[in-house]
């Protein structure tokens, strides 16, 4: 059977082109009845069996990347790790059932995919275009029903395929979540080496998965607290040369970077505005910090807070008209809430112990914060302060980071003694944590937004 060739649509992603699109939609009309979805507040025992079998290819071909039989089998790979880090769905991969043909993508051998269990199929094909790019699609099938659930297409050069993948692991999720995707992103953190005392921290950057790791900085300078901009285009963050902190914004694409502003005084936690016009910060001044913005082209800092005593982190809601910070300007480290030019004040912790690191969530249901009573653990609350949960019970998590659909949290975790510390992961049940892989220790993770 033929294969259905998608329509292009163009994307770019800094120096590389990205293609994607739907392929033709006849055929579909069976979707509208099928109802097999998942519950993303419900995760463990009814997780969603699905099948991803290695995506077959027409003829294997040599590509930059390996032959394309190679990366039929290293996509699948990737599409079942991704659904499996969600909580959500047990993948069977393409080493629990049999391989498929090129012309099995559109008429699944459903006897067989009920017969392995599996509640949903995942199919499709990897091919070589006579330009040296790649054509990958994906469709998902309904194994109960036998209908077809949605179909997209991608055409990647071949060292972009595992973008593809995620691509394709995200209209998965996000057809039976309902929910919006979050694997085609990336992160920024703090990569970690030497001695307890002596700490080198470079600022790197990798895939959601952990793959395509790189260092940024060079470790000559101390990197803190990277955030990446809205637009993905830039990452800001903190720099410790010669005792001397610097906030600089790195380009991505040019691998560029630019100095914000610079101080004698101690200098915390830079974060973008929803915008991307501006700069949120902490300084120290004569013993006194408060939260400053200056523009993301730097200039003259506008001073927000004026309490007598410690007010650290902020961080705006997406619409930009409020701000989440930390202050102990009622005795204790607590969490309050202000309009984004510094007025309406509002204390919106007050369930004992310490609070600290507040992020609000990308959808703007919720502010993440590490709590300190005892062990540092991560939870949320809502923007009035109800409804507190913790989501860990570890020794010390903190620093929480929302991917881009808000429904899962990044932060750092310390082992005790060693004072080892890595990347970890928690959905908003508080059961599926993850620990992402990195090269050597992480701290300070940044969830950027979904990749265009």
């Amino acid at each position: 059977m033929a294969i259905a060739h998608p329509r292009r649509i163009r994307l770019r992603f800094h120096a590389f082109t990205f293609l994607a699109g739907l392929f033709g939609l006849a055929g579909l009309s069976g979707a509208a009845q099928a109802q097999l979805t998942v519950d993303v507040d419900n995760v463990g025992a009814d997780q969603l069996t699905i099948a991803v079998p290695a995506l077959p290819t027409p003829q294997s071909t040599e590509t930059a990347a390996g032959t394309t039989a190679e990366l039929g089998n290293k996509i699948s790979d990737v599409i079942a790790g991704d659904l499996r880090s969600s909580g959500l769905f047990k993948p069977l991969g393409r080493n629990q059932v049999r391989s498929i043909s090129f012309n099995e993508v559109t008429t699944p051998q459903f006897p067989y995919w009920s017969g392995t269990g599996a509640s949903a199929l995942v199919q499709g094909f990897v091919r070589s275009n006579g330009d040296g790019n790649l054509t990958v699609g994906c469709y998902l099938y309904d194994v109960a029903l036998q209908t077809e659930l949605t179909r997209q297409g991608f055409i990647v050069e071949p060292r972009d395929w595992r973008r593809a993948a995620h691509k394709c692991a995200d209209s998965i999720y996000g057809r039976l979540t309902g929910e919006s995707p979050f694997f085609d992103s990336r992160i920024a953190y703090i990569a970690e080496t030497g001695p307890k005392g002596n700490r080198r921290k470079r600022l790197a950057i990798m895939d959601s998965d952990g793959a395509n790791h790189r260092f940024i900085t060079n470790g000559q300078a101390t990197a803190l607290t990277p955030r990446f901009s809205p637009d993905y285009n830039k990452i800001v963050y903190l720099s410790y040369l010669d005792g001397n902190p610097r906030i600089y914004i790195y380009e991505i694409g040019t691998g560029k970077q630019r100095l914000i502003t610079q101080s004698a005084n101690a200098t915390f936690a830079p974060r973008w505005s929803p915008d991307g016009k501006w700069i949120l910060y902490s300084m120290a001044v004569a013993g006194n910090t408060d939260i400053y913005k200056v523009s993301a082209q730097g200039g003259q800092p506008i001073r927000l807070t004026t309490a007598p005593g410690i007010d650290i982190g902020g961080s705006f809601s997406p619409d930009g008209s409020r701000i989440v910070f930390e202050s102990d300007r009622s005795g204790s480290q607590q969490l309050y809430t202000m309009n984004a030019n510094g007025g309406d004040v509002r204390r919106i912790s007050f369930g004992g112990g310490r609070y600290a690191t507040p992020e609000w969530s990308p959808r703007g249901d919720l502010i993440a914060f590490t709590k300190m009573a005892g062990n540092f653990r991560i939870g949320v609350m809502t923007p009035g302060g109800g409804a507190e949960r913790l989501l860990t019970n570890n020794w010390q998590d903190e620093a929480p980071t929302w991917a881009p659909n808000g429904r899962v949290i990044q932060f750092f975790r310390t082992t005790r003694g060693s004072g080892d510390t890595a990347i970890w992961q928690v959905d908003l049940t508080g059961q599926n944590e993850r620990k992402l892989p990195t090269p050597v220790d992480g701290s300070d993770p940044s969830w950027g937004p979904l990749l265009p």
